[in-house]
């Protein structure tokens, strides 16, 4: 399939648009390079610079390029500035996908795989989480996540356009080979934080609360890796091909792991110590998160390969010991203020 890829320069992206690639599909990227990295996708890989907001531009390329799909991983993902500054994760998260929406409604595109989150679901009422658990999210970010899903749901039901939405829980890891991997600034996800840590890149690791009722004291989350989610994308999109399709699907491994459970696998995998000080509780932060992922195994066949945390640290591990600076493409975001979208082939996809 030809495949449009909506943020796919950026952590979860360009992961997800080299396992198209092994698949056999053709995707095509479009990214502003705000957070994304040019240099996270291979050269050949067709690329556009530009914004989701930008009508004009994605019309144009969904008809260029004759898009069958669309995947869309553009958001901002910042809980806490989210809180801070609602206007801007409405702005973009909402307000951008309106205008993807209607490009693809343009140009008849109907099939879009959405990359939503456990954050929809707020603090659960039980445990493991499942597709039919209440969505009562407690950030702008999870609920601007809600907001999409429910517009979906609601093209759907008055026009055929199909979807499928992937909820993930803490995506994490980086490719098997070392070749790309998670670059984020600010980085708030703990796995590369404890690395970076035990690397002497920086302070000593904070944990956030050592009094939750879990069996160490600290909060537990369910880690997936990120390929692993790649690959759930690509059975979705396969999915799409039939008539009707309305999916919400959760993404994680089924198993919770606490920060001192990651921590100990950070330190087991590099062989190096974790300087670790201890902090008060953040609002917000539930003692214990995990998914159901029965359903999506049930309907996609989607099985994790990487069921255990410490493979997940040793891919991480892998990517950031071999690139302590990350990628070394950054570029001024500044300067990319024009209307008109770049193609790039074959460069680093300066403007």
């Amino acid at each position: 399939m030809k495949i449009l890829v909506v943020g796919g320069a950026g952590y979860v992206g360009s992961h997800c648009v080299r396992q198209m690639v092994a698949a056999g599909h053709q995707p095509v990227v479009v990214d502003n390079l705000v957070f994304g990295h040019r240099g996270a996708l291979a050269p050949d890989i067709p690329f556009y610079r530009g914004n989701m907001e930008d009508e004009s531009i994605i019309t144009d390329i969904l008809h260029q390029e004759q898009i069958e799909v669309v995947t869309h991983f553009a958001a901002f993902t910042y809980v806490g500035e989210s809180v801070e500054d609602p206007l801007k994760y409405y702005l973009n998260n909402v307000a951008g996908t309106l205008h993807l929406l209607n490009a693809m409604k343009r140009t008849g595109v109907n099939k879009l795989v959405f990359s939503s989150s456990c954050t929809t679901f707020g603090i659960p009422d039980f445990l493991p989480i499942g597709e039919t658990h209440k969505q009562v999210p407690i950030s702008p970010y999870g609920q601007s996540k809600l907001d999409i899903e429910t517009l979906l749901l609601s093209l759907a039901k008055v026009e055929d356009f199909r979807f499928a939405v992937l909820r993930y829980f803490n995506a994490a890891g980086a490719a098997e080979d070392g070749a790309i991997g998670e670059d984020h600034d600010p980085e708030t996800h703990l796995i590369p934080l404890a690395i970076a840590a035990a690397m002497r890149k920086g302070k000593a690791l904070k944990v956030f609360g050592a009094d939750y009722p879990t069996p160490d004291g600290t909060c537990q989350r369910d880690y997936v890796h990120v390929d692993d989610l790649g690959r759930a994308h690509i059975a979705a999109m396969e999915k799409l091909k039939e008539p009707n399709t309305r999916l919400f699907l959760n993404l994680g491994v089924g198993k919770p792991y606490s920060v001192r459970e990651v921590i100990d696998a950070v330190e087991r995998v590099s062989g190096k110590k974790v300087p670790v000080v201890l902090a008060e509780r953040r609002d917000g932060d539930p003692p214990t998160l995990f998914a159901d992922p029965s359903l999506a195994k049930d309907v996609l066949g989607w099985e994790v390969k990487f069921n255990h945390l410490e493979d997940i640290v040793a891919t991480a591990w892998k990517w950031h010991s071999t690139h302590p600076a990350g990628f070394d493409d950054k570029v001024d975001i500044t300067r990319h203020k024009g209307t008109k979208a770049q193609r790039h082939k074959g460069g680093r996809g300066r403007t």
